[in-house]
């Protein structure tokens, strides 16, 4: 069964932001789904198992971005 989680991600901007995040998170084992809210900074992601925050957000770090 998947899980999903959503997090607050702060400094993106456009749609650029959004795919550069978007590709990191995608990067974690497990990931499903990513779907992003720019103007509000929620990251939604499901995954297969629960992931772990710190590897999310070493993922929205390498992106150029933070968790809030």
């Amino acid at each position: 069964m998947s899980e999903t989680t959503t997090w607050t991600v702060t400094g993106m901007t456009c749609g650029h932001c959004a795919a550069s995040v978007t590709e990191e998170i995608s990067e974690i084992d497990g990931v499903e789904q990513v779907d992003v809210v720019v103007e509000t900074g929620a990251v939604t992601v499901t995954s297969a198992t629960p992931l772990d925050e710190s590897a999310v957000r070493a993922a929205v770090e390498e992106a150029g971005y933070a968790l809030a």
